[in-house]
């Protein structure tokens, strides 16, 4: 799709919510598309059907709202622990078809790290051979959207010429990307421009993380704030989002109060 007919298309504002009901959280909060968790994002749980399912799926497949799912934060497809990298290739594949099930548009899952011990390449190519695996069976049902993260100094997709390393690894695989604004901010990243540098290193930007932070440039922490309450300019998140032309989803923890203002503010904000 060129850069006009980004554009000109309808740019969809969502939210990340809770799980029980997606649709009825979105139509609470303004929003047009949902990301939700299947599972505890803190365990080693296999997802469940969704006792929801047809509905979104349903609504989905009506282009009524976009769906996204988010990995458990424990995935770390990088280590180098066979008893975290192993169960992390299964954990990510479960979510897969789970979320494939409900009509979900991608799965996001964080870039994961090494230790200091460890050569960041062996991250690299831990990467590699996840896709490789899955490639196996037919790939994985929907794609994978590989998020930036905020911290630490041996991640694979904070800082830009690792994430660039990374899709040397696995660009063949054609893995999806999620910006996240605070997250990009707070890892060192000038969001000045940042689209066009992504497009030339992974070639796409499916889906925006739409978040203000707490925290300072480059501090290494990723803690969400409104978006007009931040230490990131909120005009700046604005631009990331029209120029990406993706989905923006806001993850706000202050409530719901908070997440329907921002969800306002870059629908009004992006219309202008």
């Amino acid at each position: 799709m060129s850069d006009r007919r980004r554009r000109l298309a309808p740019m969809r504002i969502g939210a990340h919510v809770e799980s029980d009901d997606p649709l009825a959280a979105a139509k609470a909060v303004g929003a047009d598309a949902v990301q939700f968790f299947l599972s505890d994002p803190q365990a080693w749980e296999t997802p469940q059907p969704h006792p929801r399912a047809a509905e979104l799926r349903a609504a989905a497949d009506a282009g009524e709202i976009e769906l996204y799912v988010h990995a458990p934060y424990r995935i770390n497809l990088a280590s180098t622990n066979n008893r975290l990298r192993i169960p992390s290739r299964k954990l990510l594949a479960e979510h897969a078809e789970a979320a494939a099930a409900i009509g979900a548009k991608g799965l996001i899952v964080h870039g994961g790290h090494v230790t200091a011990k460890d050569d960041i390449q062996v991250g690299f190519d831990n990467w590699r051979k996840a896709f490789q695996g899955a490639a196996k069976t037919g790939g994985y049902p929907l794609p994978i959207l590989i998020e930036n993260t905020a911290g630490g100094d041996h991640a694979c997709a904070r800082r830009f010429e690792n994430l660039a390393r990374l899709w040397d690894a696995i660009g063949e695989f054609e893995p999806g990307f999620c910006l996240d604004t605070c997250h990009a901010y707070c890892g060192g990243e000038d969001l000045t421009g940042i689209v066009d540098r992504l497009r030339g290193i992974t070639g796409r930007v499916d889906l925006v993380h739409a978040n203000g932070t707490n925290d300072g440039f480059d501090s290494g922490r990723d803690r969400h704030a409104n978006i007009t309450d931040s230490a990131l300019d909120p005009e700046l998140v604005v631009h990331v989002i029209g120029s990406s032309g993706a989905t923006a989803v806001v993850e706000n923890p202050n409530g719901a109060a908070a997440v329907t203002a921002d969800v306002a503010y870059l629908r009004e904000r992006l219309a202008s």
